[in-house]
């Protein structure tokens, strides 16, 4: 059978599962995630989400991954389409190309090639665009906006690596160009090129201005930043966001950092900062796009390296937004250094005025992110007095207690007490008095797995109410009845998809319509149908697979990653599991007993179904007295 896949292709059953097989999803999560072994999984950092505490999972028993925090999750496609922000058809190709297979050309539905083709068409009317700025830049009209770029001291070189280029003062120039290149009026508008109003009609959104084109990962042109010659406004202008174009998940400059094999990044305020600093030789360097850095553009950071640098003005502007940047990184897990630029007000300033090997001197004296945010905050004490030099110390004890590891705490004790002359007893004190304050990750509050599977946390076997599900009106009796069995649920089709032989014990009393509608039935009738050909433990991620849409396929890998809590023995399980599957099938049993009542369904179905849990619930008496 052929089945639609996401993004506009079509692959069989059988192509799909061949190639997860051939790809072992540790490995493929393991080039862009630093996995650790912890009992039959590996944890990591989840690279979607910011997080300190690892509570990113990977299964290598099922082939899938779940993030107990952010909820993201799926098999190796999955990832690769949410890591690399592709297609499933782009995704299946590279595991493919990993594993030395050839696919055969997909098919294409209306619906879906419609969406790929309006994606396409805006790369090409970005890439077109792009070309005609970079033209134009060497052309007589481009005069102006190439003095502006060789006077900042930018040689030929280091332009046509970035791409720049110049938009005139036309108003329309663009606009007849990529009409008669064969692009709709809707398409140039939509690609962000362009502006409507009703007295100029569609027109030229940027004019007179030196252009940067803005690349994604993959070397595309996924939008423009344009600064204005002489006094206009604004200053600088972005493109809006597009289908393809999401200014809080990219970073100016990524395309070519992230190949410069130097594990680190440098962070810097602008377009121009990035393009000096890269003439200089530091090829990591990065920018915000006209927004400021957000928690997404961390994670992508994450992705690449671990050591990152801020290179950020040195006003009070540049001083705040350092601040600022230090704690959306803390919060994605990285440790921060801060380049002084003083005298200077800028990374570019400085390497035009001191030269590249100066400022890599100031890299190698950058300063520790906790200190310079400290060194910041005792400005604002008069070290004179006893009782302000009192306050801050103080205040440094107290910033010293988010530390939740031990040995880095003990270190940045001591360096803290010997950078501001503290005796260290006393500050050692105060830590403690004012306690450590550590948040446990979201894989710590769901519970941790043993060898065998199960998670650790607390003694209970008998499965307890989970969260209720998103929308599902938390607090409700009936919030609390549908959060219960879906964790039944999830806790079924977990145990069946880890261990298949429970397949056989399981199906003499459940059925796949004994589920709730929806995805739990879906991924139970799924499951079924693969465990009975043979699937065995890698069924789930075939499973996940099967379905056409990222949210839905997260939704599946949620109900194949919910374990048992406690550390059980064998009998505790088998008693476990038919407790579980008395509370799914009761369930069942009173949906249809409401449907029948209202004049729906069938009473010989449902009296059949009752046999079935009257028979369960003896076995599962047996087996708790037993």
């Amino acid at each position: 059978m052929i089945r639609r896949r996401q993004e506009s292709m079509y692959y069989s059953d059988d192509i799909v599962e061949e190639v997860l097989r051939s790809n072992n999803i540790v490995d493929v999560v393991g080039t862009y995630v630093h996995l650790t072994k912890k009992g039959a999984n590996h944890f990591g950092l989840c690279p979607f989400h910011s997080e300190k505490t690892a509570s990113f999972s990977v299964s290598e028993r099922k082939q899938i991954f779940y993030c107990f925090g952010c909820h993201a999750g799926g098999n190796a496609a999955t990832f690769l389409m949410k890591y690399e922000n592709c297609s499933f058809q782009e995704a299946l190709q590279r595991l493919a190309e990993r594993a030395g297979m050839k696919l055969p050309e997909p098919s294409y539905d209306e619906e879906q090639k419609a969406r790929q083709d309006k994606r396409s068409r805006l790369y090409e009317i970005n890439k077109e665009t792009a070309v005609y700025y970079y033209r134009l830049l060497r052309s007589p009209r481009g005069r102006r906006g190439l003095k502006y770029l060789t006077d900042r001291g930018l040689t030929p070189e280091i332009i046509k690596e970035f791409g720049l280029g110049y938009a005139d003062g036309s108003s329309n120039d663009l606009v007849g160009h990529l009409r008669d290149k064969g692009f709709s009026d809707e398409e140039i508008l939509e690609a962000g090129v362009a502006a409507h109003d009703e007295k100029r009609g569609l027109h030229d959104k940027f004019w007179n201005r030196v252009m940067y084109p803005i690349q994604d990962v993959n070397r595309k042109v996924i939008g423009f930043g344009g600064r204005v010659m002489g006094d206009g406004k604004p200053k600088y202008l972005n493109s809006p966001e597009t289908d393809i174009f999401n200014k809080r998940k990219n970073l100016y400059g990524l395309h070519l950092a992230r190949r410069s094999r130097k594990n680190r990044f440098i962070l810097c305020e602008g377009y121009m900062d990035v393009i000096a600093m890269h003439q200089a030789g530091f090829s990591e360097a990065v920018a915000s796009l006209g927004t400021a850095f957000t928690s997404e553009q961390a994670v992508l950071l994450r992705r690449y390296a671990s050591d990152i640098l801020l290179a950020y003005d040195s006003d009070g502007a540049g001083t705040q937004a350092a601040l600022r940047n230090i704690r959306v990184l803390d919060e994605a897990g990285m440790k921060a250094r801060v380049i002084q630029m003083q005298p200077c007000k800028d990374p570019d300033e400085f390497i035009r005025k001191f030269g590249a090997e100066a400022f890599e001197e100031r890299i190698r004296e950058a300063v520790n992110s906790f200190f310079f945010a400290l060194d910041i905050e005792r400005q604002k004490y008069d070290m004179s007095d006893p009782a302000a030099k009192t306050a801050f110390e103080q205040e440094a004890a107290r910033r010293l207690t988010g530390f939740g590891d031990e040995i880095e705490r003990e270190n940045y004790l001591r360096a803290t007490a010997d950078r501001y002359h503290i005796p260290y007893e006393a500050l050692r004190a105060s830590v403690g008095r004012y306690g450590r304050v550590t948040r446990p990750s979201a894989a710590e509050r769901t519970g941790r797995e043993d060898s065998a599977g199960w998670q650790r946390e607390g003694p209970a076997r008998v499965p307890r109410e989970g969260p209720a599900p998103a929308g599902s009106g938390r607090g409700t009796a009936a919030s609390r009845r549908s959060a219960a069995l879906l964790r039944n649920e999830q806790l079924l089709l977990t145990a069946l998809s880890d261990n298949p032989a429970l397949l056989g014990a399981a199906e003499k009393y459940i059925e796949t319509d004994d589920f709730s509608e929806g995805i739990p039935r879906t991924c139970a009738q799924r499951l079924w149908d693969k465990l009975r050909r043979g699937a065995g433990e890698q069924a789930a991620a075939e499973v996940i697979a099967s379905f056409t849409e990222e949210s839905e396929q997260e939704e599946a890998a949620a109900m194949f990653s919910r374990h048992l809590e406690g550390s059980l023995e064998e009998r505790e399980r088998e008693k476990a599991m038919y407790e579980i599957m008395t509370a799914i099938l009761n369930a069942s049993v009173e949906r249809n007993r409401t449907a029948l009542t209202e004049g729906k369904g069938s009473l010989l179905a449902l009296t059949a179904q009752k046999k079935r849990l009257d028979e369960l619930k003896r076995q599962a008496g047996n087996r708790r007295n037993g």
